[in-house]
């Protein structure tokens, strides 16, 4: 893809200049610190009421109390933080008519597409990654396996890859970054809860809204279970939405 590069270190360099990653970056590190010190608190008060009862220790893991929801915690900020990331890739492009000079570039629809996604996926893993240590330092005393929290934060990390996905194609739809950012959170939205009406409905369209929620598939992965359909899930999600971005984009330039 000629000139994914170019635009990856462009739209990096943006990002990390922007006032809205490090507002982003702040709101995701505060929220979250808060749900580690909470749910760590909980898990050490629940640990001292059933000490006498070792047979419920074995039911209720350091898994079970304190990764699992920290994970689940930090997948629901990453609801809200994700079309925080991604509503100026275009839309602000746009706005401003700069999308027409990348055009002039030599560089391939899709590599502009993989560039500024890449770009804004690195940024949300730089994000993640920050609230490894305090999960360490837990794994360290309480014995916690490796495997589940490598399993857990590749479960995080592909789930904000899909939600990227669809904000940045989100994005492609307005000239408003604001706009952009209700279209993904709305969508997500929807797509989060859609699981839960399944109970509701027919059972065969209950069984397909349940595979295309975006939440029920964490949910094993959250556990450190890894089920390929998962991950298959979540890579044609992203692929889906590239491609839709993609089209538009070529769109544009035939319009333009």
């Amino acid at each position: 893809m000629k000139g994914f590069w170019p635009v990856f270190k462009k739209e990096l360099y943006q990002m990390f200049m922007s006032p809205i990653f490090y507002v982003v970056a702040f709101i995701f590190l505060l929220v979250s610190g808060v749900f580690f010190n909470f749910i760590l608190t909980q898990v050490v008060q629940v640990s001292f009421q059933v000490a006498q009862h070792p047979e419920l220790l074995k039911e209720m893991s350091m898994t079970e109390l304190f990764l699992r929801s920290f994970l689940w915690n930090l997948s629901i900020v990453t609801l809200f933080i994700a079309p925080l990331l991604t509503m100026r890739l275009y839309a602000e492009e746009r706005k401003s008519g700069t999308i027409e000079l990348l055009f002039t570039y030599p560089v391939t629809d899709a590599a502009a597409v993989a560039g500024k996604f890449a770009a804004c996926l690195t940024t949300f893993a730089v994000l993640i990654a920050a609230t490894l240590p305090g999960v360490i330092a837990v794994a360290l005393v309480a014995g916690l396996a490796w495997k589940l929290i490598f399993c857990g934060y590749a479960g995080l990390f592909l789930l904000g890859c899909s939600f990227l996905s669809l904000g940045t194609f989100a994005s492609t739809l307005t000239r408003n970054q604001i706009i952009s950012a209700i279209i993904t959170f709305g969508v997500l939205l929807v797509l989060w809860f859609m699981g839960e009406a399944t109970t509701t409905l027919n059972p065969l369209v209950g069984s397909i809204l349940e595979y295309l929620s975006v939440s029920k598939h964490f949910e094993g992965l959250s556990k450190g279970l890894i089920d390929s359909r998962d991950i298959l899930f979540y890579f044609v999600f992203s692929v889906f939405f590239l491609f839709l971005t993609l089209r538009q984009m070529s769109s544009y330039r035939w319009r333009g």
